[in-house]
Formats: structure tokens, C-alpha cells, sequence
């Protein structure tokens, strides 16, 4: 098996590369912050967040703030944990 097969098929898209990223290095991150961060619409952040949270990558906490509803986002220590065995893989692959 080749270092390229050790690469997680969760983080193939730009999308959910991004929110990763983001997440990695803050603590929550709102919905409105996230898609402006990544330029994005609200349906592929919706979709991308959603199968990160099936993989239990991220948590995603839903509250009302006044009267909007606000969801936001944390990566969880799984996520975590995989995320930086992803880059481990990619900065082993851009050296080989």
C-alpha cells in the first residue's frame, strides 16, 4: 500500500479540506463565518458539514439566539486525530 492509499477519502474535497482547516485552529466557528471564509453557498456547506459530522469528525451545535436559529461548529478530538494522520500523509507524499 502506497502512501497515496493512506490518504483519508473524507478530506478529498476543497469544501471539507477548508472546514477542517478552519476548524483546527478555532475553538466554534459559525455557520455565516464558515461559508464566508470559504466562499461558499449555504447548501454545499450544509452537505459537506453533514457528512463530516456522519463521520464524527465535527460537532455541530444548533441554538436559537434571540429568535435566529445559529449553528455552529467544533472539531471533535477524532477529527482531530485524523485530520492531522491526513497532512501527516500528504507531507510524507510531497517528500517522497
Amino acid at each position: 500500500m502506497g502512501i497515496i492509499d493512506k490518504l483519508n477519502k473524507d478530506f478529498e474535497s476543497r469544501v471539507r479540506l477548508g472546514i477542517m482547516s478552519v476548524l483546527m485552529v478555532n475553538e466554534w466557528v459559525d455557520f455565516t463565518e464558515m461559508k464566508t471564509l470559504l466562499n461558499i453557498t449555504d447548501g454545499n456547506l450544509a452537505s459537506h458539514a453533514s457528512a463530516l459530522e456522519k463521520s464524527e469528525y465535527i460537532a455541530v451545535k444548533k441554538e436559537f439566539v434571540g429568535k435566529k436559529p445559529k449553528t455552529s461548529y467544533q472539531v471533535t478530538p477524532r477529527g482531530r486525530a485524523a485530520f492531522k494522520e491526513h497532512l501527516s500523509y500528504l507531507e510524507k507524499l510531497m517528500k517522497s
